[in-house]
């Protein structure tokens, strides 16, 4: 079902035309958030600085806009031209006038009531090409609606959702292509990243990441286990124009917890996968956790940066992984360069000089239990990292908390969780979070803030010398960047899981954050 306020319609407000180009050309565009994480490069920095480290104490809200939505709210906006879209579980749209959060249109989807999805039927956004905002959804299909009415202009589906495949991740729109992720892992699906023709919704490529028997890499799945690998690519990849490759991260190999059932490495689990985008081919991949028996995902987002390591000028990729280690890699080659623990971690020993973790001995689950650093949910999450080119820090909102994992049966059956075994929390340790300030070469520590709870919040940086954050406890906050003093904070009310973006309204900046089931926008008007 679709509602139509009229106001784009009217001609009140311009309707989206968003070229690859503009995408291409993020930072030229302070004003527009036009892509999932700002940019191509996935730096999630702003060059806009009304807002800064003098007067941000003087922040309020600006508008709030309530989501009619049960579940939680994971959504980043986008903002182009006076509008801004947002996605709504379990797979609507929204478009809102951005200067007083008025609706436009707004897309409903009905979705079967058989869905299968393991961690609530949540959107964390959408994507805009031409006069297109792109949808994925929870019973796996991928929808292009026209930005001036929300009306549906195709819809295809992308996978059987009875099987347990489901779309939760924004797309990413690439020259004409759309790049769609999917989830589902818990269900022993087989994992894939394809890319659609954004004018006819025709699927240009597949790039399964769990190769069939016979291709390369199925070496590394043992007793026909390929069949429900998993891997899955549930977050929003990032792009280098320049390279003409698409780097998207991939999740744990299924089941779970449990190894025996799928000896060998299980490529391509847990890797940052590099793929030509006009072809979906392969140029290289970088594994970090073999094998993986502790469901850390590897579905973080790569983020690119161009500097000097150890004094060379490289294309550098920086990845804060689930596993709890910070990795530089060369992202033309995919190259490890250096890596180091920025979270308290338990399962490996050590990295080799190929970034190859050594296990640590009695770390593997067992029927009992075994306690491992970090828990599963990770020394960090989907949720997103930042850089400033301003300060020349990496931010992350890390975890730190462990887990008991333990392994159980392995028995797949169609559309029913196929985990292998499972995670209890470590009775009176609930854990903390904090934001941390790493040395982009280096991973060193530079400042932390310290969090009550582990957060499930991505952050922001910018111009005006600050980072923005938030936690579990309903907290929005503004960090200096350079110290991580704490400058700002206010109480939404509710929980935030979600990433934070900025904008310009009449000239004047904004940000915005999804808290509990609300849109909050801030400025510095009296």
């Amino acid at each position: 079902m679709k509602i139509l306020t009229g106001l784009l319609l009217a001609g009140i407000i311009s309707p989206a035309q968003v070229t690859f180009d503009r995408i291409r050309h993020a930072e030229r565009e302070p004003a527009n958030w036009l892509t999932y994480s700002g940019d191509y490069a996935a730096h999630r920095y702003s060059p806009l600085d009304q807002i800064n480290v003098q007067n941000a104490g003087n922040l309020r809200p600006i508008w709030v806009y309530q989501l009619d939505a049960l579940d939680k709210a994971e959504t980043t906006p986008l903002v182009v031209d006076g509008v801004m879209y947002i996605s709504e579980s379990p797979s609507n749209v929204i478009a809102l006038d951005t200067k007083t959060g008025r609706p436009l249109w707004a897309f409903r989807r009905v979705v079967p009531k058989d869905v299968r999805v393991c961690c609530g039927q949540v959107n964390r956004g959408v994507a805009i090409l031409d006069d297109l905002v792109f949808v994925g959804t929870v019973d796996a299909h991928l929808i292009a609606l026209d930005a001036k009415t929300g009306s549906v202009r195709w819809d295809v589906p992308v996978a059987d959702y009875k099987m347990g495949n489901a779309i939760t991740g924004a797309p990413l729109a690439v020259k004409n292509k759309i790049i769609v992720g999917m989830a589902g892992g818990e269900f022993g699906v087989r994992g894939f990243l394809d890319a659609y023709d954004a004018k006819t919704g025709t699927r240009v490529w597949r790039f399964w990441t769990v190769p069939a028997k016979g291709e390369a890499g199925s070496e590394t799945w043992g007793n026909e286990s390929w069949k429900n690998g998993a891997a899955t690519t549930w977050v929003t990849g990032s792009y280098d124009p320049d390279l003409n490759v698409i780097y998207w991260g991939t999740g744990n190999p299924g089941p779970d917890w449990n190894g025996d059932v799928r000896p060998g490495d299980n490529l391509y689990s847990n890797c940052v996968i590099a793929l030509d985008a006009d072809a979906g081919k392969l140029k290289w991949y970088f594994q970090f956790t073999p094998h993986d028996v502790w469901d850390l995902d590897s579905t973080e987002i790569p983020l690119l940066v161009d500097g000097e390591f150890r004094g060379q000028p490289r294309k550098l990729m920086l990845f804060a992984n689930r596993n709890a280690f910070y990795y530089v890699l060369d992202r033309q080659s995919g190259q490890f360069l250096h890596a180091r623990a920025y979270a308290k971690q338990t399962w490996a020993t050590q990295l080799d000089d190929r970034g190859r973790p050594v296990p640590a001995a009695g770390a593997q689950p067992t029927e009992t239990g075994v306690t491992v650093y970090p828990h599963s949910a990770g020394g960090t999450n989907w949720y997103s990292p930042s850089y400033s080119s301003r300060s020349n820090l990496f931010y992350v909102a890390a975890r730190e908390s462990g887990g008991v994992v333990y392994k159980g049966e392995a028995d797949y059956r169609v559309g029913a969780e196929y985990n292998g075994g499972g995670l209890r929390d470590i009775p009176g340790e609930p854990g903390w979070g904090a934001i941390r300030a790493l040395e982009p070469m280096s991973g060193e520590l530079r400042w932390e803030y310290a969090l009550f709870s582990p957060p499930w919040a991505g952050l922001l940086s910018t111009a005006g010398g600050l980072v923005f954050g938030g936690c579990d406890e309903g907290y929005f906050f503004a960090l200096d960047a350079t110290t991580g003093r704490l400058l700002w904070r206010f109480q939404t009310g509710g929980k935030i899981i979600a990433n934070p973006i900025t904008y310009l309204s009449d000239g004047k900046q904004r940000v915005a954050i999804a808290a509990g089931h609300a849109m909050y926008v801030f400025g510095l008007d009296k």
